[in-house]
């Protein structure tokens, strides 16, 4: 399957990016929430919408409609932003097929309410044994775990890794491939391999490690609204305008 990229997202060297590590993401995520005022929902939605926008411009050559997409979800925050991009896909004209890891009852707070808006748009979830038999998808997003990885990937989520390693199909994975962990690069098993890797507000350490990069494939870096400025407040870490040009950029 060939690919077209657009030229149309920036590009700059990853020398010139500050990579985090996940305890000081988790920082700057409570402190968006508690001195930005700015709601968890709000940053999956905009994670979740730049997602959809990547798949759309990086293998669909900026066209969605009558793709066939399969979105890999977990229960957490990185299957909610998954989510999103479900939705936003569906909406662009896309076949979208949604997979859970786990049974509904399973997700709560926010990714329960992206699971229960889900069905009121008409996204097709399913779980894995309703896809046991799946032909070739245009694209498979990994939601699955973000940097809340312990250990290697357990339960649901390993069958449904396992089943996407299966594919032959690309994948673009959010903030990081499942069973990658995000500070210190570790891959567990199972693991995905993904073509590309859209990371959140700053790139997670663990993606640069040498062990992570063949899984982590082409990396882009996403605006989820996270003022520059915040970072040298709780971090003492400068950060440019880093998309002063485009919602995203590819780190090279």
């Amino acid at each position: 399957m060939s690919f077209s990229y657009k030229r149309d997202i920036p590009q700059i060297s990853s020398k010139n990016v500050p990579y985090l590590t996940t305890e000081q993401m988790v920082k700057v995520d409570k402190a968006m929430i508690e001195d930005c005022h700015i709601e968890l929902v709000q940053m999956m939605e905009n994670a979740g919408h730049n997602l959809a926008h990547l798949a759309r411009t990086r293998f669909f050559d900026g066209n969605a409609a009558g793709k066939k997409v399969i979105v890999l979800v977990g229960t957490g925050c990185n299957g909610g932003g998954a989510m999103v991009s479900a939705r936003r896909l569906h909406c662009w004209g896309a076949s979208v097929q949604v997979l859970l890891t786990k049974s509904d009852e399973f997700y709560s707070g926010i990714s329960l309410r992206q699971l229960d808006t889900l069905k009121h748009t008409g996204v097709t979830v399913s779980h894995l044994k309703d896809l046991e038999n799946s032909k070739s998808v245009d694209l498979i997003i990994d939601g699955i775990i973000g940097y809340s990885l312990r250990g290697n990937p357990r339960g649901g989520a390993a069958d449904v890794i396992h089943f996407a390693n299966t594919m032959s199909d690309p994948v673009l994975a959010l903030d990081t491939p499942s069973g990658v962990d995000t500070s210190s690069g570790i891959v567990f098993y199972p693991v995905i391999s993904a073509t590309a890797t859209l990371a959140l507000a700053l790139p997670k350490e663990g993606l640069r490690n040498s062990k992570a990069l063949k899984h982590v494939g082409e990396l882009y870096l996403a605006d989820i609204g996270v003022p520059p400025d915040l970072y040298s407040k709780i971090l003492n870490i400068q950060v440019s305008n880093l998309f002063s040009k485009n919602d995203i950029i590819r780190l090279c």
